[in-house]
């Protein structure tokens, strides 16, 4: 039987712990990573080279990798020293050289990919260099992705500052698509960049598969503060134009009350409280479970687990 074909929209840390749990099922996987990330070696290497931004790219390469577990130390490897390396990541610079080599970075990645074994293929949303812009609720416009998330003012909405174009390479992967997959991450300036550009629009409206959210068990600092899962959906609705999230998976195991107050203190998070009641309101189809995971030291969601339900969905 043909396995069946799931495109995830994301970037970051979300995105990466997502697709380790997904590899480990037979499906098509596409990943599709925003690229307006500006921040430390990506940031450096934008403006020098007049690139995408590598970051996320190289970290989900890392996720979705059937290589030795040293490739991946590798790749994440930060130089740390007095010259111009410092800051750098292997990773990025690679990523930075292949995309010179080939013409572009869909190639690059495509070139490493090989290389790498991946479960799985990995695409840039653009080939564009975009900068992510933001307009806040008192009307100021904000340029630049850490600026974003810096400003401590509430997001209206996300916008490209140049106009781009959706890679073709993702709008065919679309078209395809059984499942398509909104990972959980930075709602405004990782997985919500996917959504901006009108020919993304068109190809999701005209698309049959459903499309499914992976909720956040936190709060985005300067993005989503006070949101709850329900507040996820409805911004996401605004984007989607024609089409609605379907799906919503979302955790709802106990969060231990020194880990939310750890959070709290240090990185200024706060658990996104699962309302069921306001999902239903929205006509989702709602799948629960508890996925936390903080084994690690770190909260995170049981990567497994998740994979599982996602895949019964899938499957049913």
């Amino acid at each position: 039987m043909k396995n069946k074909k799931v495109v995830i929209l994301g970037g970051g840390t979300g995105m990466s712990t997502l697709l380790k749990g997904l590899k480990l099922f037979p499906l098509d996987i596409v990943a599709v990573v925003s690229v307006s990330d500006d921040g430390r070696s990506t940031g450096r290497l934008r403006e020098e080279f007049n690139t995408i931004a590598v970051g996320d790219i190289r970290q989900v390469i890392t996720s979705l990798s059937e290589t030795e577990p040293l490739i991946e130390k590798l790749m994440n490897y930060r130089f740390k020293t007095t010259s111009d390396l410092n800051g750098h990541t292997v990773g990025n610079l690679i990523l930075t050289a292949l995309a010179n080599i080939t013409g572009n970075m869909s190639d690059g990645i495509e070139s490493l990919s090989k290389v790498f074994n991946l479960k799985g293929k990995v695409l840039p949303l653009t080939e564009d260099n975009v900068t992510l812009s933001a307009i806040m609720t008192d009307g100021t416009i904000v340029h630049g992705e850490h600026n974003i998330t810096e400003c401590n003012k509430v997001i209206k909405k996300v916008f490209y500052k140049e106009k781009s174009t959706t890679n073709p390479l993702v709008i065919e992967e679309i078209e395809k698509a059984d499942l398509i997959i909104l990972s959980m991450g930075s709602l405004y300036t990782s997985v919500m960049p996917n959504l901006i550009n009108t020919d993304m629009k068109k190809a999701i409206a005209k698309s049959t598969a459903k499309i499914m959210y992976v909720c956040n068990m936190m709060t985005q600092p300067g993005e989503t503060d006070n949101y709850t899962a329900s507040d996820h959906i409805k911004a996401f609705n605004k984007y989607l134009g024609k089409r609605k999230v379907d799906v919503i998976i979302a955790n709802d195991g106990f969060i231990p009350n020194d880990i939310i107050e750890k959070y709290k203190s240090a990185e200024q998070k706060d658990e996104v409280i699962f309302d069921k009641d306001k999902l239903k309101e929205l006509g989702l189809h709602i799948i629960h479970n508890n996925y936390v995971d903080f084994s690690e030291g770190v909260l995170r969601h049981k990567v497994d687990k998740l994979a599982l339900d996602i895949y019964a969905y899938l499957i049913k």
